[in-house]
């Protein structure tokens, strides 16, 4: 039976499997020392003889388990057999079993169906399906159903800027940049609280260490809701679960990245903070005036809640109408909406939702639109629909935060910018 590399301590002085891939070769006088690699990590594995294989050739081997102070661990496998399940050619197009610091991300992207067997690499996404997992744990503890909708939609929510066009079987569709329609109408129909993980796309020709054109949202939609503020009252919570779960469970790759995330007490500190005082904050500590909050401001504003707060993260709301979707709740020439930003970057955007259907005929021709236009969209209001609202955040960039990466790009699995539809 196979056992993994991180059992080999409890099988000692007994013979085992192992199948992996040979993640280092090292020959030193007659014998030959392997380092094989699998899911759960690495075992070194000693050969009387020199191996027929190269590095990252998939391999089974049998061997017996022995002590060795000297060894990964302080056990080795003594090689008895090895069968070549998968070879590989001699040349790699980049060396697997060292740092990629000195690699350019360009070479790491063009060759991610290699690269992501570097375990420091790979350990983004084990962190990253730990993410999705705790997110998904938390809301379904709280009441809400996971959702998955159509990522092909007949008109945008979001005004009909920003989408991708896709011909579809003659007719004219696109890709979603949100679940929004589908999660306002599972609200409406009664399961009150949904969340959804999927993909979402944004036509908008970015080329920055913080923008892709394919991402993984993380929905949030909630009914019966009073403000925004419960919004964030829920997203300070789950959170605090996230952070809290990180630690927990993954300060091994905290510790590679030297990395840290706030505990759920610390960050229940967060901040909150109106649109004007944010610019208002913005133009004391740069003495530049803020008619929006840029990057530079975000990282400002992160920088203040540090020092004042001992988080670095601060929600800011009452964003103004003109700066959010039309389906956002109105408050004067302010809206019932709110970003979080997270260590010098916006992680969330959320907000209450207009589900008055008058209000929202209304409100429409404000912003060039139609209940014509919008399709179905406006049914979900006018057959009635509960106060709500809900936020998403980027999963790429949570996890980009979380560990330090200095572009997003480095926490998806296959980035899709602008210039980038492969591998």
């Amino acid at each position: 039976m196979r056992i993994l590399a991180r059992d080999i301590p409890r099988h000692e002085g007994e013979a085992v499997t192992l199948c992996g891939w040979a993640h280092r070769i090292r020959k030193l006088g007659g014998i030959t020392f392997v380092i094989l690699r699998d899911r759960s990590g690495l075992v070194q594995v000693v050969y009387d003889t020199e191996p027929d294989f190269s590095l990252e050739s998939v391999i089974r081997i049998q061997g017996r388990v022995a002590s060795n102070e000297k060894a990964p661990g302080g056990y080795e496998v003594q090689a008895a057999a090895t069968e070549v399940i998968g070879a590989a050619v001699a040349e790699l197009p980049v060396a697997i079993n060292k740092d990629l610091d000195s690699v350019g991300l360009e070479t790491i992207l063009d060759n991610r169906i290699v690269t992501l067997r570097n375990p420091s690499v790979r350990r983004i996404f084990e962190l990253q399906a730990s993410l999705l997992h705790y997110f998904a744990e938390y809301l379904r503890g709280e009441g809400f159903t996971e959702i998955k909708s159509s990522k092909i939609i007949g008109s945008g929510t979001e005004g009909g800027t920003g989408l991708f066009t896709v011909d579809y079987f003659g007719e004219r569709v696109y890709l979603a940049q949100s679940p929004q329609f589908y999660k306002q109408a599972m609200v409406a129909s009664g399961l009150e609280r949904v969340f959804e993980i999927g993909a979402a796309y944004r036509a908008e020709k970015h080329d920055t260490p913080r923008h892709l054109n394919e991402y993984v949202s993380l929905d949030v939609e909630m009914g019966f809701i009073e403000s925004e503020s419960d919004l964030m009252d829920l997203e300070t919570e789950l959170l605090g679960h996230i952070f809290t779960s990180v630690q927990r469970d993954h300060a091994d790759i905290l510790d590679e990245y030297g990395a840290t995330v706030p505990t759920g007490e610390e960050f229940s500190r967060t901040p909150r903070i109106s649109h004007e005082e944010a610019r208002q904050f913005i133009k004391e500590r740069t003495g530049k005036t803020a008619f929006e909050i840029n990057p530079e401001g975000e990282r400002e504003l992160c920088e203040w809640a540090r020092e004042e707060h001992g988080v670095e993260a601060v929600f800011v709301y009452g964003f103004p109408r003109k700066k959010r979707p039309f389906y956002t709740y109105p408050e004067g020439l302010k809206t019932r909406s709110f970003d979080l930003l997270f260590r010098g970057l916006e992680i969330t955007t959320g907000g209450q939702r207009i589900h008055q259907y008058a209000t929202l005929l209304e409100t429409l021709p404000k912003f060039g639109l139609t209940e014509e236009g919008l399709g179905d969209y406006c049914s979900i209001f006018k057959y009635g629909c509960p106060p709500h609202g809900g936020f998403a955040i980027g999963l790429e960039r949570l996890t980009q935060k979380i560990l330090g990466l200095q572009n997003v790009k480095e926490a998806s699995l296959f980035p899709r910018d602008r210039k980038r539809v492969r591998p």
